[in-house]
C-alpha cells in the first residue's frame, strides 16, 4: 500500500483528537514548538556569542573566511559593530529566503517535502555552530533552512479544516501558543547552557530540538492534510508570474549596484538590502495588473512597518549587548544569564498579546467605537515611543552603577502593548487587502518588513559602540515617531482606498 494510499482518511468535524482539533494539529504545533525552540536559543546567544568570544582576537582568525568577509564586505569593521551587521544580515535575511522557499514548494517539491528538507538543513546549521571554524556556513545552513522550512508549516494547519469549520481561527492560537511557550523557555534552557556551560552546548541544545522536531514531522505524515501538487503549481502560476519577478528582480539588484558607489543610501543597504528591494519590485512587476494598486500601497506600508518595529528587533542585538554589561542581573550573589531578558519580553509580549486581543473583544461587545487596523498601528506606536523613553530614562540616569530592571522592564511592558497593536493588526491588514489570487504572495511580501527591520537594526545597532547610549536610545523613540508620522499619512493619503473587498 502507498503512502497516499495509508493516509488516514478523518471527517473535517469530528476528528477531535487533539484539544477538541484534528491530531496533525498538535503534531504541527509541536513541531513548530521545536523549530521556534531553536531559532530564538540561536537568536538569543548569537550576539553574546560574537563579542565576547568568536570576535575576540585569539578566536576570530579561525574562522574561515572571516576576515575576508570583513574587508570586503563590512568596511573593516570589528568588535560590536561587526558583530552588529553580521546580526543584521543574518537576522534579515532568514525573513527573505521564506518567499523563495514558497516558491519552491509551490511550484516544484511541494510542502512536506520543501519543510523536511529545511528542517535537515536547519538542524545540520546549528550543529555546525560547535565548530566556530564553520561559523559562516552555519549561518548559511540556518538562513537557507529557516526559509525552506517558515512559510511551509502555517500553510498546512489551515489545510486540516474544511471552509466552513469554526475551529479554523482557534487552530491558529493554539499554533501560536506553542510558538510563544517555546520564545519563553528557549532562553532559560540553551540561554543557561551557553552562557554558564558553554556556548555550544547552547546551540548543540538548539540543533537537537530541531532534530526532535523533525522526527515529530515525519511521525505526523498520516495526519497530515493530502497534498495536490497539481492543484499547488497551478495556483502559484497563476498568481504570480515567476519568470517576470525573478527577471525585474535580477535587474533592479544590478541598476542598484551599478549606482551604488556614488549614492551612500543604497550602498549602506548592502547586497542583501538591494536584494530585497528588488524581489519587492520583481512581486509587483509579476502580478496581474488589476492588483498591482493594492501591493503597491502594501509595499508603501512596509518601510513604515520597519521604522516602527525597530526597537522591537534591537532586543536580540545591540540591548543584549547593553545589558550583559550595564543591567544589575545579580542577585543574592548569583548573576542571571543576560539571556533571560529574553524570556521576560517573551513573557511580556505573550501575556499582553491575549489582553490586547481581549481588551478589543471587550470594547466590541460593548458595541464601543474599536480604531480600523491602521488606527491601531497609530495607537501602539504610542507605546513604541513611551518604550523606547523608558530606555532613554534607564541610560540618562544611570550614574556611576548598574542599572536595575525597572525601567528595563517598564519598557519590555510598553514595548509588548505596542507591537500586540502594530504586528498581528499589520498581518491582518496583508491579509485583508490582499487580491484572494496572491493571497501566498502578499504573506511572503509582508515578511520584507522584518527584512527590512532587521536589516537597519544591523546598521543601527553599530553605532552603540562609538555613541552615548542616552543618545543611542533617543534614536530609537526617533525611529518610532517617524513610524507615527509615516502611519498618520499613510492612513490620510492612501487609507481609504484600500476599503472594499479584494479581487
Amino acid at each position: 500500500m502507498t503512502a497516499a494510499e495509508a493516509t488516514p482518511e478523518w471527517d473535517e468535524v469530528t476528528d477531535k483528537a487533539f484539544l477538541g482539533h484534528p491530531k496533525g494539529l498538535g503534531y504541527l504545533a509541536f513541531v513548530e514548538g521545536c523549530e521556534r525552540f531553536s531559532y530564538y536559543s540561536m537568536q538569543t546567544l548569537l550576539v553574546l556569542y560574537m563579542t565576547k568570544y568568536l570576535l575576540l582576537p585569539e578566536h576570530f582568525g579561525g574562522v574561515i573566511g572571516l576576515q575576508w568577509l570583513q574587508g570586503a564586505y563590512f568596511d573593516g569593521k570589528a568588535g560590536q559593530p561587526l558583530s552588529s551587521a553580521i546580526y543584521g544580515e543574518y537576522s534579515s535575511l532568514v525573513y527573505l529566503t521564506p518567499i523563495l522557499g514558497g516558491l519552491i514548494a509551490d511550484r516544484w517539491l511541494g510542502r512536506r517535502t520543501t519543510l523536511l528538507a529545511g528542517a535537515i538543513v536547519m538542524a545540520i546549521g546549528h550543529f555546525l555552530m560547535a565548530f566556530e571554524g564553520l561559523f559562516l556556513f552555519a549561518l548559511l545552513s540556518l538562513i537557507v533552512g529557516v526559509g525552506l522550512f517558515k512559510g511551509n508549516i502555517a500553510s498546512q494547519v489551515g489545510e486540516l479544516y474544511g471552509p466552513k469549520d469554526l475551529r479554523r481561527a482557534m487552530a491558529f492560537q493554539i499554533f501560536y501558543i506553542a510558538i510563544n511557550v517555546s520564545v519563553i523557555i528557549a532562553p532559560l534552557i540553551s540561554g543557561t547552557l551557553g552562557e554558564k556551560v558553554g556556548w555550544h552546548w547552547g546551540f548543540g541544545t538548539a540543533g537537537v530540538v530541531m532534530v526532535l522536531g523533525l522526527l515529530l514531522y515525519i511521525k505526523a505524515g498520516p495526519w497530515l492534510p493530502k497534498e495536490n501538487r497539481t492543484e499547488q503549481k497551478a495556483a502559484s502560476v497563476a498568481g504570480s508570474n515567476f519568470p517576470i519577478l525573478l527577471g525585474t528582480a535580477a535587474a533592479v539588484v544590478v541598476l542598484l549596484r551599478l549606482i551604488a558607489p556614488s549614492v551612500p543610501a543604497i550602498a549602506a543597504a548592502g547586497i542583501s538590502g538591494q536584494i530585497g528591494f528588488g524581489v519587492a519590485i520583481g512581486l509587483l512587476a509579476s502580478v496581474a495588473p488589476a492588483d498591482r494598486p493594492r501591493l503597491l500601497a502594501l509595499l508603501l506600508l512596509i518601510p513604515i512597518l520597519a521604522l516602527a518595529m525597530l526597537t522591537n528587533q534591537q532586543i536580540f542585538n545591540a540591548y543584549l549587548n547593553w545589558a550583559d554589561t550595564q543591567f544589575q542581573l545579580t542577585f543574592f550573589g548569583v548573576t542571571l544569564p543576560t539571556s533571560y531578558m529574553i524570556t521576560i519580553d517573551a513573557a511580556l509580549s505573550f501575556t499582553m498579546l491575549a489582553a490586547v486581543a481581549l481588551y478589543w473583544k471587550w470594547r466590541s461587545d460593548k458595541g464601543a467605537w474599536e480604531p480600523d487596523e491602521i488606527g491601531k498601528m497609530i495607537l501602539g506606536s504610542f507605546f513604541v515611543i513611551a518604550g523606547g523613553l523608558c530606555l532613554y530614562v534607564a541610560a540618562l540616569t544611570q550614574g556611576s552603577g548598574k542599572i536595575g530592571l525597572f525601567w528595563p522592564v517598564m519598557f519590555h511592558l510598553f514595548n509588548s502593548i505596542g507591537f500586540s497593536h502594530i504586528m498581528p493588526v499589520s498581518l491582518a491588514l496583508f491579509t485583508k487587502v490582499a487580491p484572494k489570487a496572491i493571497l501566498a504572495t502578499v504573506v511572503g511580501i509582508y515578511y520584507l518588513t522584518f527584512f527590512a527591520a532587521n536589516k537597519t537594526v544591523g546598521i543601527v545597532g553599530g553605532w552603540y559602540s562609538t555613541m552615548d547610549t542616552p543618545s543611542f536610545w533617543l534614536v530609537h523613540v526617533g525611529t518610532a515617531a517617524a513610524g507615527l508620522v509615516g502611519f498618520v499619512l499613510f492612513k490620510a493619503l492612501i487609507g481609504k482606498r484600500l476599503d472594499g473587498d479584494p479581487a
